[in-house]
């Protein structure tokens, strides 16, 4: 194929295996496999268990990518996979594969930031992001505001994180604690459907007039919300009441801190991305918030929100026709890596010997 490559995309920073293809920003074909009925017996993903998952799953995920997009191997043009961050094992499960096939090909490599995969994911459903826009990510792990402008170009702007506990983490612990299956964020948007948001007044965690404006804390509305379901010790629970305004209380603070960053720096684009955003309440104050305040907002469709292979080709994609330079042959994994460009290319270090 002539022109702008056909660009592979391989994520396995957890517990799920994805192949995406994309080229010139279009979405051609995607697949993903996951390993999340094997974690759910434990409460969390379990790192062994999810990398065994990934050599099992990538091959044929890959191959289910192409067939969807009625390519061949021979097609691919460029490779992307994720570098970080992630768990160690899983990362270097997708690393290895992504290296075999480029090399095999004779195509560039991009190493990928796993959280820049996730806002590119709004791209292959509404096109180019306006420079600049207000990012919100939330996932199972983070949670942050972002003043984005060029993706593939400029350095990501953190406006502000969570100092402690992500919204998806809070999502887990509480779910566990109500009774509720894993993963917890899906669980209790499901049962928030037959229960009153207003039954129980959770804590609005940092929204005061004199805290950070937009940081994030939801270690605070988890013990809250275990406290509550403590005073029912020996009496039948409301899960539905507690899920319900658990969520309202998350919903609140992730987009009234949003759109105050978009008011405040003068963006008329909040993109809200990440496993969380596929929540229902989170989407619906989202809209109804943008509304008020004039701002556009994008999310991108709920196969996209999780993590999925189509993400990180579309970073690829954009690193391919901006001209960025490929990764090197020794690229390697960081599995705490800070999000601060798209491209993320570390380099193992040698470790230091002690002469005897």
């Amino acid at each position: 194929m002539c022109g702008t490559p056909v660009v592979l995309g391989i994520e396995s920073s957890c517990d799920e295996t994805g192949a995406g293809l994309v080229r010139d920003g279009r979405l051609l074909g995607h697949a993903v496999a996951s390993s999340m009925d094997e974690h759910a017996r434990f409460g969390g993903v379990v790192p062994e268990i999810a990398s065994r998952a990934h050599v099992q799953a990538l091959n044929p995920v890959v191959r289910r990518a192409l067939d969807e997009a009625g390519l061949r191997m021979s097609d691919i043009g460029a490779v992307a996979v994720t570098t970080g961050p992630g768990l160690s094992g899983a990362l270097q499960v997708g690393l290895a594969g992504a290296k075999g096939l480029a090399y095999a090909l004779g195509v560039p490599l991009y190493g990928v930031h796993h959280l820049a995969g996730h806002v590119a994911a709004d791209t292959l459903a509404h096109g180019p992001l306006p420079s600049p826009c207000v990012v919100l990510i939330v996932s199972g792990g983070h949670t942050s505001l972002l003043l984005v402008r060029d993706l593939a170009r400029d350095p990501i702007v953190h406006l502000g994180d969570t100092l402690d506990d992500a919204a998806g983490e809070c999502f887990d612990k509480v779910a566990r604690v109500f009774g509720l299956p894993y993963p917890g964020g899906p669980a209790v948007d499901r049962v928030a459907r037959d229960g009153d948001a207003r039954a129980v007044n959770f804590p609005r965690p940092l929204t005061g007039a004199h805290d950070d404006p937009y940081a994030f804390s939801f270690s605070g509305l988890k013990t809250a919300a275990a406290r509550w379901a403590e005073r029912h010790q020996g009496q039948v629970l409301p899960v539905a009441d507690g899920a319900a305004s658990l969520q309202e209380a998350v919903a609140d603070v992730l987009t009234r801190k949003a759109v105050a960053a978009c008011t405040d720096h003068g963006v008329g684009t909040l993109v809200v991305v990440g496993g969380v955003a596929a929540n229902s309440r989170v989407r619906s104050l989202a809209e109804e918030r943008c509304a008020a305040g004039g701002i556009t907002l994008r999310v991108p469709p709920l196969k996209l929100c999780t993590d999925n292979g189509a993400m990180i080709a579309a970073i690829g994609d954009l690193l391919a026709r901006a001209g960025a330079e490929p990764a090197p042959l020794d690229v390697s994994i960081d599995p705490s890596a800070p999000l601060e460009y798209a491209a993320l290319h570390p380099v193992a270090r040698p470790r230091a010997t002690v002469s005897s």
